[in-house]
């Protein structure tokens, strides 16, 4: 009788140990897949930050040069967000960055838009005309004194603005043959806020 009940003790105990390593077993093993999911939703979340936010939500982008005066100065840092111009959701006086020479090329230029697709623009002494209407407007840091290419109607096309610096007597825009009107697809995103400097912080109208 007490052989048995001793045998019975032992064979409960290897049970209780058997289950026991496999416990441990499961837990390893839960932790190790544990890790490897983290290690890749921190993976995910890396690429993410680092190439699909400033790839197509916003980016920050370095002014270069007076011709946004007095709104923007040289050095400025501003955050681009790269929605809108993909739903034709750009609205007149909306300030952008564009490659005029096209994505191939690394050169960007930042303007304010003006006239918007379908429209006709025209430049009449200081004063800009849209749909042959004087267009209210008081982002010019000085007068109009060259009107280029728009001193005859431009009639914009489907994908296609109009834009101007806010300096207009150093800015090189669309009243210039070498930029014209800029078709949406050269539309980088449009500036929504300065981040540099510190005492200029906030939203761009």
């Amino acid at each position: 009788m007490k052989e048995e009940h001793y045998e019975d003790k032992d064979i409960t105990v290897k049970g209780m140990e058997e289950s026991d390593n496999n416990s441990q077993g499961e837990n390893k093993k839960s932790s190790k897949i544990s890790i490897i999911k983290d290690f890749i939703f921190y993976a995910l979340l890396f690429v993410f930050c680092l190439y699909v936010i400033p790839t197509f939500i916003i980016q920050k982008t370095i002014v270069d040069g007076p011709s946004m005066e007095d709104t923007l100065q040289d050095r400025d840092q501003l955050m681009v967000e790269k929605i809108s111009y993909h739903f034709n959701n750009l609205k007149r006086f909306d300030i952008v960055v564009f490659y005029p020479y096209g994505r191939e090329e690394k050169e960007y230029y930042i303007k304010r838009i003006i006239g918007l697709p379908g429209e006709t623009v025209q430049i009449k002494g200081e004063d800009i005309y849209i749909n042959g209407e004087i267009l209210e407007e008081d982002y010019g840091k000085d007068p109009i004194t060259k009107a280029g290419m728009a001193a005859n109607p431009i009639t914009l096309a489907d994908d296609e603005y109009f834009v101007m610096g806010d300096n207009r007597k150093v800015s090189f825009d669309s009243r210039y043959e070498e930029v014209g009107p800029v078709e949406r697809k050269d539309i980088g995103g449009r500036a929504i806020l300065r981040v540099w400097p510190l005492n200029k912080f906030g939203l761009l109208e």
